[in-house]
């Protein structure tokens, strides 16, 4: 006999599964603590499998768990599609989201996908380019939500994290110990300015070793070992690391990762995808302080 899962109940194991538990999961589907247990609990049931470990701060899939998310990501994925595609086609809305490129990752695609699932006619697209620009477009009425990295946000944003500029540079490299330091950054770089000033204070000889219009060709260099350069903590990418420079380089500002929504027509609507924003930051920032204590 055919047995069949419970799409609403996949939905919120789902939901624990990328949160990390109960209460946020419950917040972000509009449902009750309660709710999502007892849909927890009927899933397990019905598998006959424990599904997550509990632990003190955070629900991990077990084995089973782990092996069922993959299903269900795509069982969730096919049946918004068919319900988007059977009912009404027409989009709802469309929003712009802007983002520095720096931090497009790791929070910025997951962001994309939630939005997507949860509001599949809404359209969505993504503009990246540097926060003074993507402030000029935004006070221009060109993008309806935006990020951006700065240390003295405006009086409208909302700091979603404040993490510190860090020195990086190719794995083993030595461009650090240069005198001049080489650097690379590319011409509109926010950070640019500031980590001349403070190596400017400290009295270290700098010297642009590459500029560039083109964040490929900083990476390039950076990976090479030809230049140094500053990102948020956070934003390190694996083919760079952070330089343990034991106090022969500067320290760097803190930056503000800030959240600004436009008034306006589709303010309503731009405060959906703001609130997967806020959510996903929180289940990002949530994650790197846990992997920090550990």
């Amino acid at each position: 006999m055919a047995r069949n899962l419970d799409i609403s109940a996949l939905r919120s194991f789902v939901a624990i599964a990328e949160s990390g538990g109960v209460t946020r999961a419950a917040t972000r589907l509009n449902l009750t603590q309660s709710a999502v247990s007892m849909q927890l609990k009927r899933l397990e049931m019905a598998l006959g499998q424990p599904l997550f470990e509990r632990e003190r701060k955070k629900m991990n899939p077990t084995a089973h768990g782990e092996q069922l998310l993959s299903y269900a990501v795509r069982m969730l994925d096919l049946n918004d599609e068919v319900y988007a595609r059977m009912t009404e086609r027409a989009f709802e809305g469309e929003l712009t989201l802007g983002a520095p490129h720096d931090i497009i990752y790791p929070h910025i695609p997951d962001v994309l996908k939630r939005f997507a699932r949860d509001y599949p006619r809404v359209r969505i697209s993504l503009q990246s380019s540097y926060t003074a620009h993507l402030i000029e477009q935004y006070n221009a009425g060109e993008v309806d939500v935006i990020l951006t990295t700065e240390t003295h946000p405006g009086a409208s944003a909302e700091i979603l994290q404040e993490s510190p500029l860090v020195w990086i540079g190719a794995p083993g490299g030595t461009a650090w110990r240069q005198r001049p330091l080489p650097l690379a950054f590319e011409t509109g770089c926010i950070f640019r300015p500031w980590v001349q000033r403070a190596l400017d204070e400290v009295g270290i000889p700098w010297t642009m070793a590459v500029d560039s219009l083109s964040i490929r060709t900083i990476d390039a260099t950076v990976s090479a070992d030809f230049a140094v350069h500053a990102a948020i903590n956070f934003t390190v990418q694996r083919r760079y690391e952070l330089i343990e420079h034991g106090g022969l380089l500067p320290e760097l500002p803190s930056i503000k990762v800030a959240l600004y929504v436009r008034n306006g027509p589709k303010h309503a609507l731009a405060q959906k995808l703001a609130d997967v924003v806020r959510e996903n930051w929180a289940d990002g920032t949530t994650h790197d302080k846990a992997m920090a204590a550990e």
